[in-house]
């Protein structure tokens, strides 16, 4: 099959199996999203949905935030991964909004990433989620999916695979391409035990049909 008709069918697939595809994350406003993200990295939406409202309540605007020091920070975070690490980006974060960006979430790449505790995906989550641009934010789920599919090709890193879907994904479908890839891989194609039997998608996909997993 080719790649345009492999990602035609998954495109086909999730439009009709997941026609609403949003982030787990639970936010009110761009400034709430990007802390989530942030805590996000290497842990669960779920743990992150139970810290952050305190967190949401004590901080509820950069200039607020940027006043905290880490040590108060991490007393509402120390339940997640890295949270010494994190609770400093946080507060590092809401000094440069306040400082350079008027306390206004940038809607740009290269402004997000000036920001502590900013990457290139979480850049790409707050492009695609809050300002609805084409940017596909590469997690762990992401690329594991994508290459199981066969939606990439050999690559070897999050912006190769980032590149590679970009490439192919229609760009008004890659806002939400992104949250189908990632739940997909969160609830079905699950990084130890991928549920392929369960799989629509199994009939197609280059990691069942090479593994033979639901051949009767």
């Amino acid at each position: 099959m080719r790649k345009k008709e492999l990602y035609s069918k998954v495109i086909k697939y999730f439009q009709e199996t997941m026609p609403v595809a949003e982030t787990e994350l639970n936010y009110s406003n761009p400034f709430e999203l990007l802390i989530a993200v942030i805590l996000s990295a290497q842990c669960t939406d779920k743990r992150i949905n139970m810290v952050t409202p305190a967190l949401f309540n004590a901080y509820p605007t950069p200039e607020k935030l940027a006043q905290a020091t880490p040590e108060e920070v991490y007393g509402y975070i120390h339940s997640v991964s890295y949270p010494n690490n994190k609770s400093k980006h946080l507060v590092g974060m809401a000094k440069k909004l306040v400082e350079d960006f008027g306390g206004q979430v940038p809607d740009n790449l290269d402004d997000l990433t000036k920001l502590p505790g900013v990457g290139r995906k979480t850049a790409n989550v707050i492009q695609s989620v809050v300002f609805n641009k084409a940017a596909m934010a590469v997690d762990t789920h992401v690329f594991r999916v994508s290459n199981r599919i066969g939606l990439t090709t050999n690559s070897k890193t999050p912006l190769a695979t980032e590149k590679e879907l970009i490439k192919y994904i229609p760009e008004d479908v890659i806002p939400t391409a992104h949250h189908w890839l990632i739940l997909h891989g969160r609830y079905v194609c699950t990084a130890r035990s991928p549920k392929c039997k369960q799989c629509g998608l199994a009939p197609i996909c280059k990691f069942n049909i090479k593994n033979n997993v639901t051949k009767v």
